[in-house]
């Protein structure tokens, strides 16, 4: 027999309760000062408005393209930035003389923003896909670093010496010692990588390209349809929040040990 769903509990209720009162509380001082006139009528669209612009976008199929044009790139930026950095930030976070070495490096690359490096990117690799990717791949490498690698310095180096005491191999230290004890950054690190991805998304977009969220959002921009640029940050702001509820329940899934 197939177990009947539960309903959300008082508790769960509770918890969305503020959220959902905070959300309500915003829409509707959109909505007064929208019509305030406190701000001009073209500058400011309502709510409604705001919608019915998304409405068009998804009906002429300009939301769709840009969106998955937009998914590609901070994915795939994404990927490779954290991989990266989650490797650099175990090898730093473990080994002290390769964290002497490689810190200084990175502590002077992170207050470099990405949207700093569009104009070099672009004269490297031109305004195609490569220099998007790798500039959020740039931008999400050190955001990870920095999580992952204080992480893995905080756990206790009598675990690891005790596994090897008892003759685990260097994989079955990582595997068994190392990564669940560090899985808990890892996996904020993840979190704060995804949002830094979407930043990193805005200035690369911006930079030149034929689609894209952040793309139509200069264009729109040009023609001052307000509107659509509420449409478009509307969506950025609902893609993040996605993103961080997916990592997550990820996290509460495979790090449920760490705090929450």
């Amino acid at each position: 027999m197939h177990a009947t769903p539960t309903p959300p509990g008082p508790a769960a209720l509770g918890r969305l309760g503020p959220a959902l009162a905070a959300a309500g509380a915003a829409l509707g001082l959109w909505y007064a000062l929208a019509r305030s006139g406190a701000v001009a009528p073209g500058l400011l669209p309502t709510p409604g408005q705001t919608v019915a612009a998304l409405a068009d976008g998804a009906r002429d199929g300009t939301l769709a393209g840009d969106l998955a044009a937009s998914l590609a790139r901070a994915g795939q930026g994404f990927a490779l930035g954290a991989l990266l950095g989650s490797a650099l930030g175990f090898a730093t976070g473990h080994l002290p003389w390769l964290s002497a070495a490689v810190t200084p490096l990175v502590s002077f690359l992170r207050p470099i923003p990405a949207i700093a490096l569009v104009p070099l990117a672009t004269a490297w690799f031109g305004i195609g896909e490569t220099a998007k990717r790798l500039l959020i791949a740039y931008a999400v490498l050190l955001a990870v670093w920095l999580y992952v690698h204080d992480g893995v310095s905080r756990v206790p180096v009598t675990h690891l010496r005790a596994a090897r005491s008892l003759g685990a191999p260097l994989h079955r230290r990582f595997a068994e010692v190392l990564l669940p004890a560090a899985a808990p950054a890892l996996l904020a690190a993840l979190r704060y990588g995804a949002s830094v991805a979407l930043l990193a998304l805005v200035a690369a977009e911006l930079g030149g390209a034929e689609a894209g969220l952040a793309y139509r959002l200069q264009v729109d921009g040009q023609f001052l349809r307000v509107d659509r640029m509420f449409a478009g940050l509307l969506v950025l702001g609902v893609l993040g929040v996605a993103v961080d509820l997916l990592l997550a329940a990820a996290g509460r899934r495979f790090a449920h040990w760490g705090p929450s």
